[in-house]
Formats: structure tokens, sequence, C-alpha cells
């Protein structure tokens, strides 16, 4: 049986390659403690075992995996690249390119004194900085050396074992480092200190636009002697003390009309007031004001919508949401979430917004509509990707990487993985500026491209490598364990020194650039977790974006470091 199940594993390694992704993914649900192995590592280990039975797939399957991720972080991340460059990014890119820049600095010094080849130099480098798209670069600058092929297949299966061993390193070092030590460093309380920059950024007050605030729409009865009456909507509506209510709709006599806001109140009139919950039921004064909540149901009957805008309006870019909340189109509007290069973003009334932000906000259907139109585009489910713009985006991309520079036997270049990745980044920009042009791409797609391309990279990688892959672990493995804690170390450490001293950032904030800087996720996570506070989210949108670009490149830098 087993020998007739080997037989066809070999004759079909189209079946043997999704029993690797199944098998990753299972293995990458494995949890000890907060820690999880991923899918990638999963996925990797999982290809390394099935590997054993000596079943190949052909390298160019892999490669167009590869290909597809590359452009489906690119797209991600690129509004977020590319405002890195100027204005008030780019700070946060500069510490951030510190950071990734000192990570190759000491993957390449370790890689000297370890006389590690090309292969495990990239795999070092994908691994401990925690950025799996080193893998692919590094893969293939290799494959354009001028080395015999047999040569060639030996650094690249090196790639996968330096990886699995110190990508573990990566993710708990630089986790602990940051959430732990980077604070004692500092010599600071970092929750306290995200705590002040909260009850900054809200002008003093605990009580600012939150993404966990739930909001209402209540009914209340106008009685005799309620200082309200006589006053327009408008006057009531800035009469909140910095608290954000609205009245949208008016019930007198037998009309039930949208409140405008000349429209003077009256004694029996029931007027129906959004806003947070807590507004509602802590700040608003009932007794005060002489108001009585009613179930009006024919006024509270009306219609309200959740949308998703991404902001393309250039003349809104950076502009802080209290600014935001005064634009005539946002009354009657709450913001519920940011989100920026798909990660959700701690916001005060003084965070700002920036082109390519995904703001989602609530109010009535009448008012979403304007508020649409001035801020973006919705961006509302749909199941359709414009794969014309994924396929040509790749095609450009490929295309503008293949031309290198030839120094006798060294050649010089892009290559096709980072020009793909460039062109990722150039499309994800121009769809935040030109939504009408540049196709939509949902996010459960970008999802499947990002995982899938990677994880399918990773499996075939695993599969071709596994028979080297003990072998290499046996001749490597002690090392590669002191190599990757040194490879992530110091750049944090660095990445530290500088924030405090040369930028002089928010102990906070600067966290969460170092870890975008390694592209390191669950790092944030685990800083927010000291922090209690969503404070270093702040700083993760640029310098992620930018740590990606740099670490990709890295694969093809150290190869070419180390020829």
């Amino acid at each position: 049986m087993f020998d007739w199940i080997l037989e066809n594993f070999r004759k079909h390694p189209e079946i043997v390659f999704f029993l690797v992704l199944g098998i990753g993914y299972l293995l990458g649900k494995i949890s000890i403690g907060s820690f999880k192995l991923g899918a990638v590592t999963g996925t990797l280990l999982a290809g390394v075992l099935v590997g054993q039975l000596n079943v190949k797939i052909s390298g160019d399957v892999k490669q167009c995996f590869f290909l597809l991720f590359l452009f489906a972080i690119g797209f991600r991340t690129g509004p977020q690249f590319f405002r890195g460059l100027r204005g008030g990014g780019l700070t946060q890119a500069a510490l951030s390119a510190i950071v990734a820049t000192t990570g190759l600095i000491a993957a390449f010094g370790v890689s000297l004194i370890f006389r590690y080849d090309a292969g495990t130099a990239g795999g070092l480098v994908a691994g401990a900085l925690t950025e799996s798209a080193s893998i692919g670069t590094a893969s293939d600058a290799i494959s354009r050396l001028s080395l015999a092929d047999p040569d060639k297949q030996t650094l690249i299966n090196n790639i996968p074992v330096a990886f699995a061993v110190t990508y573990l390193i990566g993710v708990i070092g630089a986790a602990w480092f940051l959430s732990q030590i980077a604070p004692k460093i500092l010599g600071v309380d970092l929750a306290a200190e995200c705590r002040k920059l909260e009850n900054e950024m809200q002008g003093g007050s605990q009580e600012g636009i939150s993404a966990r605030r739930k909001f209402e729409l209540r009914s209340y009865l106008l009685n005799e002697g309620s200082p309200l009456i006589g006053q327009t909507v408008s006057q009531v509506e800035a009469s909140g003390s910095g608290e954000r209510f609205f009245i949208d709709r008016i019930h007198s006599g037998t009309l039930v009309a949208d409140a405008e806001p000349s429209i003077a109140l009256r004694v029996g009139d029931t007027i129906g007031i959004s806003g947070r919950r807590e507004v509602l039921t802590e700040k608003l004064d009932l007794n005060r004001l002489h108001l009585s909540e009613v179930d009006d149901r024919e006024l509270l009957d009306t219609s309200v919508e959740m949308v998703d805008v991404v902001l393309t309006n250039g003349n809104m870019d950076g502009l802080t949401l209290r600014e935001l909340a005064g634009q005539p189109m946002a009354r009657g509007l709450f913001l519920r979430q940011i989100s920026r290069a798909g990660s959700v973003v701690a916001h005060f009334p003084d965070t700002q917004v920036h082109r390519g932000d995904v703001l989602t906000i609530v109010g009535p259907t009448s008012r979403i509509a304007a508020a649409v139109a001035a801020i973006g585009v919705a961006d509302r489910p749909s199941d359709a990707a414009d794969m014309v713009v994924i396929a040509l985006g790749i095609v450009a991309g490929a295309l503008i990487g293949i031309p290198a520079l030839h120094f006798g036997s060294l050649e010089i270049g892009l290559s096709i993985s980072v020009g793909v990745l460039l062109g990722g980044l150039v499309c994800g920009w121009l769809r935040s500026a030109k939504p009408n042009i540049f196709g939509r791409i949902p996010g459960p797609t970008l999802w499947i491209f990002e995982s899938i391309g990677l994880s399918g990279f990773v499996a075939i990688v695993g599969l071709n490598a596994g028979p080297d892959f003990v072998r290499g672990l046996k001749a490597s493995g002690p090392t590669l364990l002191l190599a990757g804690l040194i490879t992530i170390m110091l750049p944090l450490l660095t990445g530290v020194i500088a924030g405090r001293y040369l930028f002089k950032m928010h102990p906070g904030v600067m966290l969460g650039v170092i870890a975008g800087g390694c592209t390191a996720t669950p790092a944030l996570a685990a800083v927010q977790e000291a922090a209690k506070s969503a404070v270093p989210t702040l700083g993760y949108g640029v310098s992620y974006a930018v740590g990606n670009v740099l670490l990709a490149l890295w694969g093809t830098v150290i190869v070419l470091l180390l020829k």
C-alpha cells in the first residue's frame, strides 16, 4: 500500500503539494504559550518532512507562487511606503531603514565569522529578521550566479535550513526584547507613557473616538421648561462641551423629518439624538434638560449604514480626526475604525489620517453618500478582483527587474522578485490615489494571494530541499542559533538607541516603528500588551511598508556580498 502511494506521489507531485499545504497549516496552529508556529514555518517543516520521500516539483511553479505573494504585499503596503518617503512619515521611515540595514550588517558579519555560504546567509536574513520574502529573493539571486547548476541547488537548499532554525529565534526574540527589555533600557514606564500620549492626543479627555465604542440613536420628548426649547439644532449640537452628538430627526406633530441645522425646537417635539452610547447614557442630563426618553418607533425607524471608505482626497491627507470631524460632511457620522496597510491603527482626536487609509464610518444612509464622495471611494464588500491589474502589474514589475549590469562574472540588478514587489507598491499607491482607474482587490483576495502565495512557495522549497535539510541542519544548526540571536538583537538595540537619542520619538510609537522595521507583527502585539495601549500601532504602518521592501531586497544583497 505504501509503495503504491509513494509511486503515485512521485508521478503526481501536484497531489503532494496540497498534502504539504494541509499538514503545514495544521502545524501552524500549534501554540506554545502565546507563541504560534504560523502557517509559513509549519508549511516549510511539512515540506521538509514529506520531501524525505524524494518528491520534486518544478521550480517554475514555485516562482509563480512567490511572485503572486510579492505583488500582494506590495499592493497592500504601497500607499504607506510612498508616504514614508515624504512628510511626517519620513522620520519613521528613516528609523525603519536603520533597523533593517543594521540587520543586514549583522547577518553579513556573523556569516563571515561562521563562514556561511550565500544560501545559509540568505536563510539567516529571512529567518532572524522574520521576512519570509527574503527566501525567494535570495534564491533568485543565487540562480543568477555564474555557478554550475548542482552548486546553485546546494546553496538554494541551504536557505530553508537556516530559515527554519532562525525564524523562531527572530519572532520570540523580537517580541521579548521590545516588550520587556527595551522599556527597561529606556528607563520608562511604557504603559504610563502611552496613557500620557493618549491624553495629549485626546485633548485631555479620556473619552476620545475609539473603534470599541458603540453608537446609538435614541428618541427624547421635549417637556415644558426644557432649556433646549427655542434653540436651533446646530446650537444644541454645539453645546456638547467637546462630546459629539447629533439631532438626526424630529417628530413634530404628525411630521417626521430629517433635522436641518436651522430648525428651532418646540415643546412636545420628539428628537432623535445619535452618539456614542456612553454620551447618551452618562453625559446627557435628562432631568436638567427636561427630556423624557420615549420609544418613538416612527422616529427611530430610519436607515443607517456602516461603510469602509478609502481616503483618496489629497486635501484631507494629513488632517487630524478632530479637523476631519469639523468638516460639514461629518455631521451625523461617527468613526469606528482606521485601517492602514492592513493593520488597525489607534485613533484619537489628534491622530492624522493619510491617503490610502480605510475609514470605517457609520451613520444615516442619507448622509453616508455625501461623506463618501468627499473622502474618497467606498470599499464595499465584493468578491471581484481586477485580475487585469494584478497580471499586468506582475508582468511590468518583472520586466523592470530583469535588466542587470555585468561586471565580469558579477551580475547586479533588481531581479524579477524585487521588480514585482516594486510593481505591487506602485499599483497599490495608484489604487489609493486613483481608485476609479485602478481596480479593486478585496481584502480576502489579498489574504489568499499573500498566504497561499508564500505558503505554496515555501512548500515547494521544503519539498525540494528535503533530502539535504537534515544534513545541513547537522552541519550549521548549532551556530545558527547564536547567529540568529545576534542578527535580530543588534538591529533592535540600535533602533532603540537611535529612536531615543537621534529621533527623540515617543517610546510607545518608537517600539511600534522598530517592530515594523523587522516586520515582526507578533512583536507589535507583545508591545501593545505591555503598553496596555494601541499607541504602538501609530508607528507601525510606514515602518512595516519600508521594512518589507528593504528586507526583501536584502535577500539579493546578502548573496551578492558573499559571492
